[in-house]
């Protein structure tokens, strides 16, 4: 090539439109590529980690559990205040224990009570699991499509709020792409033999974490596509290039440590809560009121999976067309038993199908390459315009009213982005409509880092309403004496112990609450508004001691019960 043709090269690439510009950036290498999709983590993930309030009930819940085992030194038990929480096996608790661990090393202050250092293996985690997503879609895909799949992994909202909350899913969607990845190569690569050591460890790694963080789960999920997949092959033998006599010993050698110690020291109670309570009853019953009807996760995947589930609504006749090819047979077999179990299964929690979302970002870059993201079918215009249009506007105009309602209040500092964001959707839209569906796909993506950051790390900071346990802990802090007692009555939240501490008493009644302010030292009482009357009638007649002066009042919006909050703080100083 002259170097008059190479400067053309040169004018013309810096001339193309910035989406083809960032996708043929990242083509060049997988270094580049990779470190596109970390900088579109970090904006995703990061922004919001540590100013967002622990959010009730199951996030603090973790939190604590970890903390009280800091507190205790036992690694082994999982516990809750004084309740045994055998619910999920101990994988996550050790990642936020070694995280709160290096925190404090590093002086990070007051790191126990630090909700971010929690979050971390959730960050870390749903960072690995946009890597390993573009891992295994170069199973399937030219390097330029496993990046605009993985990036479509990377940018939906399910995953960023799961990266922002400190609980097992994150690293559980990590541990089930790295397990589907070696999967897929051993079904694309079947009858060439056995697969590599790289491979052999991500199969059997990420199963093995995967049961130490959530038990059965990746077993099921990698379990129902092998079978699927084997019975249209009408032989299991694929799976021999996985080795599995070495990888069943090795994940038996690193699961049953932990398991032998809990079954001793519970004395078998962990299995019979783990799976006959909280697996099966959730099997069986919609556990702790999250019930929902059959397909229910189809209708959230539209708002979960944005912007990706806009054009993944337009791959589902490609994948119809092209279920007998090897790759989205495999596609459709991480997919579909999974998720007709969870749609069978009463419980309904959006993030349950989280493992699930790599191989529809997958499916989708495929139908892409194909050609078959067509805005001349019909319907397709329609369709894309108001699913990419529907979660960015929605939010902004439902942030306004939030903020509003609860605080009389804007989130001014946030408007900027979510206008921007919707913009970017609109553009987006506009591409597509001109037939350019892989630009269309990389500015909606950019549109997600722009939505993400905004309401998780900007939104949220002017809607103090839904910090109901930091507000009553920062009355704690202000009292004159270190180290109060606190007892709450009516309020009790997860988050409310994480932020007081372990020792934080529940109470009742009134006539408890008067007995806890009457014991000594410096005492702190929180009360429910509905719990006031029952406080005032048990203060004795004629008043022999009067209520203390409230020292703080916090009113609020709790999230997870749905309704308006008053608590009253009373204190007694010695």
């Amino acid at each position: 090539m002259t170097s008059l043709s190479a400067g053309r090269v040169a004018r013309g690439a810096l001339s193309a439109p910035l989406p083809d510009r960032i996708l043929a950036f990242g083509e060049r290498s997988h270094a580049r590529a990779c470190a596109l999709l970390l900088a579109l983590c970090l904006a995703c993930f990061l922004p919001g980690l540590t100013s967002l309030q622990p959010m009730d009930r199951d996030e603090p819940r973790f939190a604590q559990a970890t903390k009280q085992m800091l507190e205790t030194g036992d690694l082994v038990d999982i516990r809750f205040q004084a309740e045994a929480r055998h619910k999920k096996p101990v994988g996550i608790y050790w990642l936020q224990a070694a995280s709160v661990a290096a925190g404090e090393a590093l002086g990070v202050p007051e790191a126990r009570t630090a909700i971010g250092l929690y979050r971390l293996p959730s960050l870390l985690g749903a960072a690995a699991s946009v890597l390993l997503a573009y891992w295994a879609a170069l199973a399937f895909l030219t390097r330029r499509g496993a990046l605009l799949a993985a990036a479509l992994f990377g940018a939906c909202l399910m995953l960023a709020a799961e990266a922002h909350l400190a609980k097992t899913d994150a690293v559980l969607t990590a541990t089930a792409t790295a397990a589907f990845g070696a999967l897929a190569r051993a079904w694309l690569q079947r009858g060439q033999g056995a697969l590599g050591r790289a491979v052999f460890l991500a199969f059997w790694l990420g199963l093995t974490l995967g049961i130490l963080v959530k038990g059965p789960m990746v077993p099921m999920f990698v379990g129902l596509a092998a079978l699927v997949l084997s019975v249209r092959a009408r032989s299991g033998r694929w799976l021999l290039a996985l080795r599995p006599g070495p990888g069943l010993a090795l994940t038996l050698l690193l699961v049953a440590p932990w398991f032998l110690a809990i079954a001793w020291k519970s004395g078998g109670a962990f299995f019979g809560e783990a799976v006959g309570k909280d697996m099966l009853g959730k099997v069986g019953t919609a556990k702790e009121k999250h019930w929902g009807p059959p397909g229910a996760y189809l209708i959230a995947f539209f708002a979960t999976f944005w912007p990706g589930a806009a054009f993944a609504a337009l791959s589902l006749p490609f994948a119809w067309r092209a279920r007998g090819t090897d790759a989205v047979a495999f596609l459709l077999a991480w997919i579909v038993p999974s998720w007709l179990v969870f749609e069978a299964v009463p419980t309904k929690l959006p993030h349950y199908v989280l493992p699930l979302m790599p191989a529809v970002a997958i499916l989708t870059a495929l139908a892409l390459q194909s050609g078959a993201l067509d805005p001349a079918r019909r319907g397709a215009r329609a369709t894309v315009a108001f699913l990419l249009l529907l979660i960015p506007v929605g939010l902004t105009l439902g942030l306004l009213a939030a903020g509003w309602k609860l605080d009389r209040s804007l989130p001014l500092a946030a408007l900027p982005l979510l206008i921007a964001a919707c913009a970017l959707a609109a553009l987006a839209v506009a591409a597509f409509a001109r037939g350019a569906a892989e630009r269309a796909c990389v500015i909606a993506i950019l549109s997600a880092c722009l939505l993400t950051p905004s309401v998780l790390g900007l939104a949220q900071r002017a809607l103090p309403a839904l910090k109901v346990s930091g507000r009553l802990a920062a009355i704690r802090d202000a009292l004159p004496c270190p180290s109060p007692q606190v007892a709450s009555l009516g309020y009790r939240e997860p988050s409310l112990v994480f932020l007081m501490g372990t020792d934080l008493t529940m109470l009742d009644s009134g006539s408890q609450a008067l007995d806890f302010l009457r014991g000594g030292g410096c005492r702190l009482v929180l009360v429910e508004a509905r719990f006031a009357a029952d406080l005032a009638a048990a203060v004795p007649v004629p008043v022999a001691a009067p209520l203390p002066t409230p020292v703080g009042q916090v009113s609020g919006f709790n999230i997870n019960g749905g309704k308006r909050l008053d608590l009253t703080a009373y204190a007694v100083l010695p």
